[in-house]
């Protein structure tokens, strides 16, 4: 007997829609839920929808934004709210912190139930004193909390003071991205990387959390050992100058190239020998788990979510936190050992099926919502 339940209309409330890993998981959760069951929308509330926003919408997808005022803002709860009612939503789900204030605030008095995502931790973690205030009365009547990994669960209970015994780790997933060789040779021809040689790679944003100026020391360390090896680094943002002197200094100038800001840099992964992520913190990294779809083996540094994606020897190695030696001599085990490279990027394709596939992830979703709309 078919359901007679109307869709679940869902609102989505986040900062905005730009190119970040929150945004990602936004997008793929719009996108892959059954349009038939699921009908879901964007608020931005920082005043733009962003390009993924703006894309979305071309898609038939409602996103929509409105503008935060400096300090705590009262009339952005008024917007906030009057979107929730106009709307008939049935789930508001706030992706970070701050949006979920606002929304959890704003939501009081409708019938909608309300989920938070914690999708990172600023670094370093420290205590707030009005979080401790007041977040153990938000999380009361708040019927989801999640969290990306298990170490932004144990970091939510210790620092925003929710009760651990109710944040829901779901792991971030992608849609695995598939190798193409005649790209990944166009790649490699257009970076002018020669024949053989080894090509490790990181994608992401240029920023001091991100510690790529460890990365750069470490591959120094390594390229003295193996010469015939480059450094490829995909993307922009704040730290881009300083590291470009940094590379500029270190007499292998030619062998670390920086691509700056790619809408698509997917295509560039394939081309990777090896992926290093060098972060002081990690949640669920999204270009993690695209190396991992294609299995390029990696070398990522012990923090947050990122031991519990890479099981350090089976599916990557593992170097501890800000330690350049540690991660060259990690580089340099994959490098030297092809057996292990084989091992580790069978493994980690296997790894990548089985948790971190974007169908396991927005099947979490929707059996969440379900189960607090019955509840």
């Amino acid at each position: 007997m078919e359901s007679t339940r109307r869709p679940i209309h869902v609102l989505h409330i986040t900062f905005n829609m730009g190119f970040g890993g929150t945004e990602q998981v936004i997008r793929q959760l719009v996108r892959q839920m059954p349009k038939a069951e699921f009908v879901n929308s964007i608020l931005c509330i920082d005043g733009s929808v962003g390009p993924l926003g703006q894309s979305l919408q071309k898609e038939g997808v409602k996103v929509h934004s409105v503008s935060r005022s400096p300090g705590f803002d009262f009339q952005l709860i008024r917007k906030i709210r009057d979107h929730i009612q106009e709307g008939k939503f049935d789930v508001v789900h706030c992706h970070q912190y701050t949006p979920f204030v606002y929304g959890r605030i704003a939501a009081l008095g409708t019938a909608a139930r309300v989920v938070l995502t914690e999708h990172g931790r600023f670094h370093p973690d420290r205590f707030r004193f009005k979080a401790a205030a007041v977040n153990w009365l938000l999380a009361m009547i708040t019927p989801a909390v999640v969290a990306i990994s298990s170490a932004t669960r144990d970091a939510l209970a210790r620092f925003e003071f929710f009760p651990s015994r109710r944040i829901k780790v779901i792991y971030n997933g992608i849609e695995g991205l598939v190798h193409d060789v005649e790209t990944s040779n166009e790649v490699r021809t257009e970076l002018g990387i020669p024949e053989g040689s080894f090509l490790w790679g990181t994608v992401s944003r240029l920023d001091s959390v991100k510690n790529q100026s460890m990365m750069i020391r470490a591959f120094l360390r390594f390229v003295e050992r193996y010469p015939d090896s480059y450094l490829l680094i995909v993307g922009d943002g704040p730290e881009r100058k300083s590291l470009g002197d940094q590379a500029a200094m270190s007499g292998v100038a030619d062998r670390i190239i920086f691509t700056g800001y790619i809408e698509h840099p997917a295509r560039y992964m394939g081309a990777m020998n090896g992926f290093l992520l060098s972060s002081f913190t990690e949640g669920t990294s999204m270009t993690l788990l695209e190396a991992m779809s294609l299995g390029v083996p990696s070398v990522v540094t012990r923090v947050g979510g990122n031991p519990e994606i890479v099981i350090d020897g089976e599916t990557g190695l593992l170097a501890e936190n800000d330690d350049e030696i540690g991660f060259a001599d990690a580089m340099a085990t994959i490098y030297s050992d092809h057996e292990l490279r084989e091992r580790l990027s069978k493994n980690s394709q296997d790894r990548f099926q089985e948790r971190f596939t974007v169908s396991r992830m927005t099947e979490q979703y929707e059996t969440l919502y379900l189960n607090i709309l019955d509840s």
